[in-house]
């Protein structure tokens, strides 16, 4: 019996001295197929949504659902910015109007400052915030109330925090101190008769130990009415999760062809597969996505927490709704870079990432070297060096150009040799920023812009993986991507 006749399609002809680059002996017709079946999975991995569409007719779901999130995410994000704006202006007021409640003889400043600084005056006060915070309901014009717990309402806190043994001499500069420290805490409930009292009558029982006394806190908490919708914070979490699971199984997909292209290039070639070539099955993308979607589902159940007056950690809830959504947005630069004349910033940015980094670290050594010693040697004469931080602020605004002389004018000529010092300090290190480093990290992108622009132009290096892929000559529309058990229709259906 005659054997059977074996059609091996395009995506498996090519010239021999090709197919020499990868093996030195001929293939036979079982390592043709298998070689062109691994090229015709590998060039559909590496697809785009629009060509895997065309190449199994599948709806690009996961396109789809980004699309939808953005939306989505971006409504949530403005709601909840002026949800917290508005929280924003009744803490700024509501300080205001405390401050005048609870505070004896506070009056408005253009410093805001209020000190007291004898002893009688510390108790005064302490008994004027009692009295204030016992007649609060009479005598507040905003709607406030006591915070309940349960059935009883919640009680204002008196505690001191104090060294467990101090004894200080000042005379002859000795002191004795245990530094382990101890807090002791009375409370005031809100239905006790008042007034507590004068100064002199004291019903409050309150001793102080100045010589131990470290911090007096007064606490108490108070509430208003609000209410919120929590039904489109569900329908955000429903979508983040939807991405999360389509963009967690593409890239469990994408580890799985990895490996199984690198034991057949090992068995068929006697070769490793490059590490940027396995590289390339790790999609940056998808990792941003599956971050911003964890982001925006702690987030929105942060946001409805505190919808619900479980919570009040705003600041927590803002930074992982920002961080999300600026992620989000991020991530549409990987739907432009399928088009090549949208795709420049991007081969850019990923082409002079690895020698910025390089460069920065190089950088960052003489950056830290200047804030150290701007810190020390000018922290006692200049505002803006007496912290690091505010020293590195004060750099990092040198070698943008920004308040240059404003720096140079504040700094106080108490002492000649330090005035000198700062002189030479900031023209050597606004000098070597601005005119040599800063230049170079400028001509390094430019360099590397240029770079790209002509392999845009005259094609871009091929590395073993791509030669091996770009064998395969079928088109997306060819039909020979389809696999005979694909549905029609997937809700997991665009996978890379």
């Amino acid at each position: 019996m005659a054997d059977p006749e074996v059609v091996v399609s395009s995506c498996s002809s090519h010239e021999e001295e090709n197919r020499g680059a990868f093996k030195q002996h001929t293939p036979s017709t079982e390592e043709l197929l298998l070689e062109d079946r691994m090229r015709r999975k590998l060039k559909f991995f590496f697809m785009n949504p629009c060509e895997k569409f065309w190449a199994r007719g599948r709806k690009p779901w996961k396109l789809a659902i980004q699309i939808l999130k953005i939306a989505m995410v971006t409504i949530q994000l403005v709601l909840f910015g002026l949800s917290n704006q508005m929280v924003v202006a009744f803490k700024e007021e509501n300080t205001i109007a405390f401050k005048h409640l609870f505070l004896k003889g506070y009056m408005d400043r253009v410093d805001d400052t209020y000190a007291v600084y004898t002893q009688n005056d510390v108790y005064d006060q302490i008994i004027f915030a009692v009295n204030q915070y016992l007649q609060l309901p009479n005598i507040s014009v905003g709607n406030h109330a006591y915070e309940n717990k349960g059935t009883k309402q919640s009680a204002m806190a008196i505690c001191q925090h104090f060294y467990k043994r101090g004894n200080i001499c000042p005379g002859n500069d000795t002191f004795d101190i245990d530094p382990e420290i101890e807090m002791e805490c009375f409370f005031i409930e809100p239905g006790e008769p008042y007034p507590i009292g004068t100064l002199e009558e004291n019903k409050l029982n309150l001793t102080l130990d100045f010589h131990r006394l470290l911090t007096l806190e007064l606490q108490f908490k108070l509430q208003k009415n609000t209410h919120y919708m929590m039904i489109f914070d569900t329908f955000v979490i429903l979508t983040c999760l939807s991405s999360l699971v389509l963009c967690v199984r593409s890239v469990i997909r994408g580890l799985r062809l990895q490996q199984e292209f690198i034991s057949f290039f090992l068995l068929h070639y006697k070769k490793d597969v490059s590490a940027s070539d396995q590289m390339e099955f790790v999609n940056g993308w998808y990792i941003m996505i599956i971050i911003s979607d964890i982001l925006t589902i702690i987030g929105s159940i942060l946001k409805m927490e505190i919808q619900a007056k479980s919570l009040t950690s705003y600041d927590v809830c803002s930074i992982f709704l920002g961080t999300s959504t600026m992620l989000v947005w991020l991530g549409v630069i990987r739907y432009l870079g399928f088009f090549e004349k949208y795709n420049l910033l991007i081969l850019t940015l990923q082409a002079a990432l690895p020698n910025v980094i390089r460069f920065c670290c190089c950088a960052a050594m003489i950056y830290l070297g200047y804030c150290f010693c701007g810190w020390i040697v000018l922290g006692p004469y200049h505002d803006k060096f007496r912290s690091l931080n505010r020293v590195s602020e004060c750099l990092f605004s040198l070698i943008n150009g920004d308040d240059m002389f404003a720096t140079f004018a504040k700094m106080q000529q108490k002492s000649y040799l330090v005035w000198l010092f700062s002189r030479m300090y900031l023209y050597s290190f606004i000098s070597l920023f601005i005119y040599m480093i800063l230049s170079l990290f400028i001509a390094l992108i430019t360099d590397t812009y240029e770079t790209v622009k002509h392999y845009q132009q005259n094609g871009f290096p091929e590395t073993e993986l791509r030669k091996f892929i770009a064998e395969c000559k079928d088109l997306p529309n060819s039909g020979k991507y389809r696999l005979d058990d694909d549905p029609q229709e997937s809700l997991f259906c665009c996978k890379k």
